[in-house]
């Protein structure tokens, strides 16, 4: 058995931390976190001064007071295995109801073209705090200009050298309030002329709740009219409203804003609620019908036209089309497939439809003795041609053996190249082993003529 001893023992290091930053002194009620800042005790009492007592192996711990009071607070770390054992260090923490309350408005001075403003600290006090002193606040503008130090009844005027939105802080870094430091931010917007203006998308889907994104220049008042004979129904910067009825409804903005020249400005938008689209296809042929022939889709949705048809065939192969065309697919095995067609509008509303698709296929193959590479039209690649196959292993051979192509994919074929280059024109071998979705096999060999 091993015994570590600690011979410069346990240390114990007490730190605390209130809002978030290391601080003994917060508002009520007031949360505390207090953690060992050395790490080396093997156990920790902790007593929180307010006859609350923890023993623990963690080295942080949280804890709350509800009552205004200053309470010393005991750490004890311990370790039996050093020489001293244990150590203890203590903290004052202040808890206090003497918060101060941030608030301020600005106003426009001069004439109403040029950027000057004048701000004012609205800012009160709990009952049982002091006054506020000339020193108690600090005032940033947002444009990178110094900070101005000030007490609640100066009024410090400043000018900005272009219009835009500026954040404005005012911030108390008196230390005689319990939430020192703490502030409180407003966003100036800037300019000249009050412009209203937003973003929103043109069409929506019934029931639709339509976001809108205030984008106008300056306004310190927003008044929204949604269009739908409810009024005035919002002033919010950016609102959101649910429309729960197809429609077209004009949007109005109403943008205010007494430190400009123009005071007001209006800007209208169409809004089209849509009703979602009814989907509906045919197909062609219908049973009985000659086996191996590809089934035709056509679309019958209304209204007319849509914006995208997304075909599922129900063999794990899909299709979209962005115009309302016809459709062809050829299926790979008899059975009866759950064919679906998903259409949506303008809105982006959807509709879906499915019906049940039989298909009729007998399984064979077969394989073009010629081709002319490097010309346009079908003979231009050699495939296999079949119905059925769900697996294959196509190889073809120039006359001295060496394999030149291969492939496993009906669909894809030679192009009368190996390697990136051309081959001569002659005459290649090939060898051609299938299975068919019937669990059938097929094995078929012959000649291709490659003609240039």
């Amino acid at each position: 058995m091993k015994i570590t001893f600690q011979f410069a023992g346990v240390v114990a290091g007490l730190k605390a931390v209130t809002h978030g930053r290391g601080d003994s002194v917060g508002c009520v009620p007031l949360a505390v976190t207090f953690s060992d800042t050395v790490h080396n005790g093997k156990s920790y009492i902790w007593n929180f001064g307010d006859g609350t007592t923890l023993s623990t192996t963690n080295t942080s711990v949280d804890h709350s007071y509800t009552a205004v009071g200053n309470y010393q607070v005991m750490e004890v770390a311990i370790d039996s295995n050093s020489c001293n054992v244990a150590d203890t260090a203590y903290r004052t923490i202040e808890v206090r109801d003497n918060p101060a309350f941030l608030d301020f408005r600005y106003d426009k001075s001069g004439p109403c073209d040029q950027f000057n403003y004048i701000f004012t600290n609205l800012s009160t006090h709990a009952p049982r705090a002091p006054n506020f002193t000339d020193t108690s606040f600090t005032w940033t503008f947002g444009d990178g200009s110094p900070a101005v130090t000030s007490g609640l009844v100066q009024q410090p005027s400043h000018s900005y050298a272009s219009p835009g939105p500026y954040n404005v802080t005012l911030t108390l870094i008196d230390t005689n309030y319990c939430n020192y430091p703490t502030d409180t931010v407003k966003l100036l917007y800037v300019a000249q002329n009050v412009k209203a203006q937003f973003t929103t998308p043109a069409f929506g889907c019934a029931p639709y709740t339509a976001v809108f994104s205030n984008t106008s220049v300056a306004g310190q008042k927003f008044y929204w009219n949604f269009g739908d004979g409810s009024g005035i129904d919002s002033v919010e910067i950016s609102p959101s409203h649910l429309y729960p009825n197809v429609g077209t409804y004009t949007v109005t903005l109403t943008a205010v804003d007494s430190a400009t020249c123009n005071i007001s400005d209006t800007y209208t938008l169409t809004l089209n609620v849509q009703g979602k689209p009814t989907a509906g296809f045919t197909y062609t042929p219908l049973p009985p019908a000659p086996p191996n022939t590809p089934t035709v889709f056509t679309d019958a949705s209304s209204p007319s036209p849509l914006v995208k048809y997304e075909w599922f065939f129900g063999d794990g192969f899909s299709e979209v089309k962005t115009t309302q065309d016809t459709v062809v697919h050829q299926y790979n095995k008899t059975d009866t497939f759950r064919a679906c067609l998903v259409v949506t509008n303008q809105s982006g509303c959807t509709d879906t439809v499915c019906h049940d698709v039989p298909a009729l296929i007998n399984p064979l193959l077969d394989v073009p003795n010629a081709f002319t590479p490097g010309r346009f039209g079908q003979n231009a690649i050699v495939k296999v041609v079949g119905f059925g196959i769900i697996r294959m292993d196509w190889r073809i051979y120039n006359r001295w053996g060496q394999l030149v192509f291969q492939s496993n994919d009906p669909y894809f074929g030679w192009d009368g190249t190996f390697k990136g280059q051309l081959q001569p024109m002659d005459v290649y071998g090939y060898t051609l082993e299938a299975e068919y979705s019937d669990g059938t096999r097929a094995v078929k060999k012959g000649d291709i003529t490659l003609i240039r």
